[in-house]
């Protein structure tokens, strides 16, 4: 299977008005069909809202860096693909499926150890059928 880097991006609205970026990740269909990511890992990143509900400069550069630093170690053997980051109303969500949400952990933990604390929440459920991935893919249709 060749882990490609394609993505789209695509806006959407908070219950309260706020805007949501979406960047979802094309072409997964051999991952998503191989059964092998079954478990899905999102993990929440609370952040203190700037202008139009984003994150300011400074924190959103952190989460950039830390989003590419967790991206190369999780794939880099695939035990997990990045599909989704949702951004906005003060919070950055990115969404993993992954092999084994226990490694996954323990992986996390030594990839941002380096670090200081984050504000970060983890929420792991299985799903075998990709419902997350097939909902935000949806969303391709109002973006580009």
């Amino acid at each position: 299977m060749i882990l490609k880097d394609n993505w789209f991006s695509a806006a959407a609205e908070s219950d309260n008005g706020a805007p949501i970026f979406i960047n979802g990740r094309m072409d997964l269909e051999a991952f998503k069909n191989s059964g092998k990511f079954n478990e899905r890992v999102e993990i929440y990143w609370h952040y203190k809202k700037g202008f139009n509900e984003m994150p300011h400069d400074d924190e959103g550069k952190l989460m950039e860096e830390v989003l590419e630093t967790l991206k190369k170690a999780m794939e880099k053997d695939k035990l997990a693909i990045l599909t989704g980051v949702y951004t906005g109303n003060g919070e950055r969500t990115l969404v993993f499926y992954t092999r084994t949400a226990r490694v996954f952990g323990e992986r996390l933990n030594e990839t941002l150890a380096p670090f200081e604390l984050l504000p970060i929440e983890l929420y792991v459920e299985k799903d075998r059928e990709w419902n997350e991935y097939n909902e935000m893919l949806e969303a391709q249709e109002y973006g580009e």
